[in-house]
């Protein structure tokens, strides 16, 4: 392979003992951890701060989201599930090797330069009214509580749903975000 290291075969048995799911692929790699360049967040457009978020799968779902609907770079507040625990990096699909990634605070993104638009169930703008233009981070909080109401964000955008749900799951709430964003910018 180009560009690859070498490649060991493992004995009958040894992927599934090592791995963490019920049926192995049988494919294993060590991978050097990217790190984002230290201007990473400084020179985003458009970035995504995920806080707080708890289950993996959530994360790499919005990892995968972000990288799809062309965003720079994506922030994990402390707190936030370990990007790159292994439920995260399948679920990113191998986007947490291609998007930037820091770790910062909130505060971190606003001091970036960053417009904040905190996501809420009821609370704020329509998505489809909000002015996607200009450098700014679609900041989601946690599955069980979402973002703190007292967030300190410019603005809070919800999107419209019907029915008896209350809301919608905090990797498909950013994920149609991320592309209105895209979508909506020139």
């Amino acid at each position: 392979m180009d560009g690859a290291g070498p490649v060991h075969h493992l004995g009958r048995g040894v992927a599934e003992r090592v791995s963490d799911t019920k049926t192995s692929t049988g494919l294993l790699a060590i991978i050097d951890i990217p790190q984002a360049a230290g201007d990473a967040l400084s020179k985003a457009e458009l970035a995504v701060v995920a806080d707080q978020i708890a289950d993996p799968g959530n994360l790499g779902t919005i990892l995968r989201s972000a990288e799809a609907a062309g965003f720079d770079v994506v922030v994990t507040t402390p707190g936030t599930v370990d990007p790159y625990n292994p439920k995260t990096v399948r679920a990113s699909a191998g986007s947490v090797l291609h998007v930037p990634l820091v770790i910062a605070e909130l505060a971190e993104a606003r001091a970036a330069g960053l417009r904040l638009l905190g996501t809420s169930s009821h609370t704020g703008t329509a998505h489809t009214n909000v002015d996607w233009h200009g450098r700014l981070a679609i900041v989601a909080g946690s599955e069980a509580h979402g973002l703190q109401p007292t967030a300190a964000v410019d603005e809070w955008v919800r999107i419209e749903h019907h029915g008896r749900a209350e809301s919608i799951n905090v990797a498909m709430a950013v994920t149609v975000l991320c592309f209105e964003a895209a979508r909506a910018r020139p």
